[in-house]
């Protein structure tokens, strides 16, 4: 069983009740001054001969937050070409965006001609940019071999993730861009989600080993994947550290080859997670028997925080009530799927992992924590026609202002033709 008594979310239970009253339940909430701390932080980065640092949209891509990180001098990685035109929305110069797709872009012209900066994450994505744009230059995104993650699922580089082209193929490439004139002035490494320093260290030696047969790379990217800890007794990527040895790698690469080398990081989570909780109201409570579950229905589940059903995640969750005796609960949605399940067993996906919490009662008012990233932008938004939830942002001066409204059904069925 876990337990999550200790585990501080940003939300008092009066402000909570606040946003409940203003705003409805489901609702996320996110916190200026955790997002301007996480962002603060990424853009210090040690590094040898300068940094980028990418904010990976997909993490959460609300305007609201775009806007914020624009501002602190975050640039943008675009997952996909609807991701470009929403950090462009979002005010940031097109040369402030790199596009780094699965897909081929159906708009590569439009906006390689615009300024954005592109990241061929196959040979045939490469050799559709010589086509397009011969004699220009590019960055490549290369598997390395191997990656890092708690589960295959999070896990992007190594022979079972199709991300970028496989170290193998590197020649491969250089003869696509020597066939088109094109010059490879980026590497592009990204291997999942970690926070051992020790690991980190062997994703840059990666990739500086794979950029020591690219002559013409300036700019060596290590990807994002810098691990967060939601859960009381997790651990946190430490960037000081990893940004540290990264330094120090650079360095050496440069003693040895004399080339200096910028370096790129594109974090989602990092700059996002711990910034969101999801508020939510317990709408029923029901029983297995003396030796099944209890179990806690929320208005909020996995068209909010699909996570848990998806990696079996875990989430810190607060019953905010006092004077009530402790109980021992499975939290769930209120989704008609068997896999609305907001508490999963640690490791076990498959199993039900309850949680030591004041008993729940309808009507209390619940926090699901770490859900500023890979919430909202990955939810399983309308199953069961549920609306999309709103979106708040708490300011610093505690005041709440709201980002994206409440989904209504009229929103939901506008696309679809009457008969």
């Amino acid at each position: 069983m876990a337990d999550d008594r200790g585990r501080s979310l940003f939300l008092t239970a009066a402000e909570a009740a606040a946003v409940r009253e203003e705003f409805g339940t489901p609702c996320y909430v996110y916190d200026r001054a955790t997002l301007v701390g996480a962002a603060r932080r990424v853009l210090t980065f040690p590094n040898a001969f300068g940094l980028t640092a990418r904010y990976a949209l997909k993490a959460n891509s609300s305007h609201g937050i775009l806007t914020l990180f624009r501002d602190l001098g975050l640039d943008a990685d675009a997952s996909s070409d609807p991701e470009v035109e929403r950090a462009m929305r979002a005010g940031l110069a097109p040369s402030r965006i790199m596009l780094t797709s699965q897909a081929p872009s159906r708009r590569l012209e439009e906006f390689v001609s615009a300024g954005v900066r592109y990241n061929a994450c196959s040979l045939h994505q490469l050799d559709c940019f010589g086509q397009t744009f011969p004699g220009r230059d590019v960055t490549i995104r290369v598997n390395p071999g191997s990656g890092s993650g708690a589960l295959n699922r999070v896990n992007t580089g190594g022979p079972a993730a199709s991300f970028g082209i496989w170290h193998e193929h590197l020649d491969e490439a250089k003869a696509i861009a020597a066939r088109h004139r094109v010059t490879i002035r980026g590497l592009h490494t990204h291997v999942g989600s970690g926070s051992d320093p020790g690991v980190w260290a062997l994703v840059v030696e990666m990739a500086l080993g794979i950029a020591e047969r690219l002559p013409d790379v300036q700019t060596v990217s290590l990807g994002g994947g810098f691990k967060v800890a939601r859960m009381p007794g997790e651990s946190e990527a430490d960037l000081e550290v990893i940004g540290a040895g990264s330094r120090e790698a650079f360095l050496g690469f440069e003693r040895r080859t004399g080339r200096r080398l910028h370096v790129e990081i594109e974090p989602g989570t990092y700059l996002v997670a711990n910034a969101g909780v999801v508020v939510a109201t317990c709408i029923d409570v029901v029983d297995t028997g003396a030796s099944g579950y209890r179990f806690a229905k929320l208005d909020a589940g996995m068209t909010e925080v699909t996570r848990p059903a998806l990696y079996g995640a875990q989430h810190p969750v607060q019953v905010l009530a006092t004077a009530r005796p402790e109980a021992s609960v499975v939290f769930v949605g209120p989704c008609c799927e068997t896999g609305d399940i907001l508490t999963p067993a640690p490791g076990d996906p498959e199993a039900l992992g309850p949680r030591d919490v004041p008993r729940p009662e309808i009507g209390d008012l619940v926090l699901i924590g770490g859900t500023g990233g890979y919430c909202a932008s990955m939810s399983a938004v309308n199953y069961n026609s549920y609306p999309a939830a709103p979106e708040v942002l708490r300011e610093s001066e505690g005041q709440f202002r709201l980002l994206r409204r409440r989904q209504t059904l009229e929103q939901m069925l506008e696309n679809e033709l009457p008969g």
